[in-house]
């Protein structure tokens, strides 16, 4: 038969199915509820974390998580990529909403492609319009960059090939060096090496999905890397390290779950945040995600 020219690693997605959640612990929950909600126009879980110890914002087919944990707040160590239908919409908010967030780290700014957007305890935020660089994404979560330290993407990279079993490209950027790590269909993993000061880890996490749940979780043991043995259908760990040497290279807990934990395809109930009392349209409510 012909070759026919296809690349058929584009498709691969590799082991990790997909990042459900950003984990990030804040202060108070009425703060919370004025950024998350009213000023992105994201959509309170209507079935998980209805206190007001804990919140689950949707956004698409992920999720942040926002437990009321002390005072200070958890600041994840780099910038967590949204796309979102609305742009001009979403500046809108941003712009009526600022006064409530005096005092604080919030900002927002209009950048060449996208929305710059930070919390009001110092979450950075990069919000792009849907295009075809994140598939079919309407609205969600396509990326989480963190920043490394110099010298490390590469073993990151590595890390994740040979443990996780996730395929990664690695490229050079403003003389830095960039790791990519695929996460299923349309998101990923960018582990972007900086020669700033990078803070201290408070604890942070990410949620991913695998289809190998027991090989990684084998590797992990082996090498003392398992932090928590949650449940029959997840575990955790934080350290990243090179898979040839052992040298740690960077901190970030993965809360890792197998395809059969009861929460793989749950469904998350997104509404339109265009809808209010004064212009409201019926049947308008709920906003469909793709992606």
């Amino acid at each position: 038969m012909a070759d026919n020219g296809y690349d058929r690693t584009r498709q691969d997605v590799g082991n990790i199915l997909g990042m459900e959640h950003v984990n990030v612990t804040v202060p108070d929950q009425d703060t919370a509820t004025r950024f998350y909600m009213s000023t992105l126009g994201l959509t309170r879980d209507p079935y998980m974390m209805v206190g007001l110890e804990n919140m689950w914002a949707n956004v698409g087919h992920q999720q942040f998580h926002l437990p009321t944990r002390g005072d200070k707040p958890q600041v994840l160590r780099g910038t967590i990529g949204l796309v979102m239908p609305d742009l001009e919409a979403l500046k809108q908010r941003l712009v009526s909403m600022r006064p409530s967030f005096d005092g604080s780290a919030f900002s927002c700014a209009a950048e060449q492609g996208y929305v710059s957007v930070t919390c009001p305890w110092g979450n950075h935020f990069r919000v792009h319009a849907p295009s075809p660089e994140f598939g079919d994404m309407t609205l969600g979560i396509p990326y989480v960059e963190l920043l490394v330290p110099a010298g490390t993407a590469s073993g990151i990279g590595q890390f994740y090939k040979e443990v996780m079993q996730a395929p990664y490209t690695l490229t050079q950027d403003m003389n830095c060096a960039m790791a990519r790590v695929r996460v299923g269909s349309a998101q990923c993993l960018i582990f972007r090496e900086t020669t700033d000061e990078i803070p201290e880890y408070d604890g942070h996490h990410i949620a991913v999905y695998v289809a190998n749940f027991s090989g990684p979780h084998a590797w992990l043991k082996k090498h003392n890397l398992i932090t928590q043995e949650s449940s029959e259908h997840q575990y955790r760990f934080v350290d990243i390290v090179h898979p040839e040497t052992g040298r740690k290279l960077f901190e970030i807990e993965h809360e890792v779950r197998s395809y059969t934990h009861p929460m793989w395809g749950r469904e998350i109930v997104n509404r339109n945040p265009a809808q209010n009392i004064g212009g409201y349209a019926r049947g308008r409510d709920v906003f469909t995600a793709v992606g």
